[in-house]
């Protein structure tokens, strides 16, 4: 006679295993769904960033040898004035193409939200237009817009008595005339953002304040724009993102000035001089420093701007 101890445990039959096999395919079915993001992410996400903060620390040819050289690259790179010029530009264009972009886009979400339009949903779907224009064809009807003898900024400057600009050859003038190609290309999908935000306030908070006595600027400070606050955090930080990575706009608006944007480099960004060195001169190691320095300022900056509109979000209106 067997006793517990020594009996021979049940194998367990097909009903068991089946359950088992369920369990785990349920199990790994919700990684199995999100795994293809995570793989692509770490293909063309994650690897090139940290390939680059390798190739950093040599003086890397492409088709000879990779001498390592620890953080002198960044030695040289604090040294730079040309990075610091190309900095100092990128941060112009930034502030010049992102205030007035999120500002205009905040007056036009307004308007289309709360103005009787006829075909509103035309207008709504209009102010994407720009978004979905070639950056390419973009670039070119503005540089021709602002060209220093047939443009019609500087016609429209004559007629009010003012010299013509040469706005490709002049820092500010080459500032100016990106940005509003940025602000120009952006301002809708912004636009669109802040109204998807704003049809989502209920209509009678609007029709109290009315009632109050409150204009429609009383209401668009304190109902609309407390209302928008996590969606201008969202647009304050990944503008600030795509703003210091700004590379096609300054490439394209002066063809003639090439990688340096220019005799004087007055409109090379950070991300301009990343190529020049890399693509143009072939110091891939150099180029790498240059994109792990623009790497830290955009976290930085964008933690900062995120920092700061949720402190503003939290805050009560």
């Amino acid at each position: 006679m067997l006793t517990p101890a020594t009996a021979v445990p049940e194998s367990p039959g097909p009903g068991r295993k089946r359950r088992i096999r369920q369990g785990v395919r349920e199990f790994l079915a919700p990684y199995a769904y999100i795994s293809p993001f995570f793989v692509l992410f770490l293909i063309f996400g994650l690897f090139p960033l940290l390939f680059t903060f390798y190739i950093s620390l040599f003086d890397w040819d492409p088709i000879g040898e990779h001498r390592f050289v620890g953080l002198d690259n960044f030695s040289e790179l604090l040294h730079d004035p040309r990075f610091w010029g190309a900095l100092r530009n990128t941060f112009s264009i930034w502030v010049l193409s992102t205030v007035p972009q999120l500002l205009l886009a905040l007056g036009l979400a307004h308007l289309l939200n709360h103005a009787r339009l006829r075909l509103a949903a035309l207008f709504r779907m209009s102010v994407l237009v720009p978004y979905v224009t070639s950056v390419a064809a973009t670039t070119i009807v503005f540089a021709q817009m602002f060209d220093r003898d047939y443009g019609m900024i500087n016609w429209f400057l004559g007629l009010l008595g003012f010299d013509h600009i040469d706005f490709t050859a002049s820092l500010w003038g080459s500032h100016i005339m990106i940005a509003t190609m940025i602000a120009w290309r952006w301002t809708g999908y912004n636009t669109l953002l802040y109204l998807a935000a704003l049809q989502a306030v209920p209509r009678e908070l609007y029709e109290a304040a009315a009632a109050d006595g409150a204009n429609g600027w009383r209401q668009f400070l304190h109902i609309s724009i407390p209302s928008l606050r996590p969606i201008i955090a969202f647009t304050v930080v990944t503008s600030t993102i795509g703003g210091l990575q700004v590379f096609t706009e300054p490439l394209l608006a002066n063809p003639v000035g090439g990688l340096t944007c220019g005799a004087a480099r007055q409109c090379q960004t950070v991300t301009l001089y990343l190529y020049e060195q890399s693509f143009g001169q072939f110091h891939f190691g150099y180029g790498a420093a240059v994109g792990v320095a623009l790497f830290v300022i955009v976290v930085a900056f964008s933690g900062l701007n995120y920092l700061l509109t949720t402190r503003i979000r939290s805050e009560r209106p």
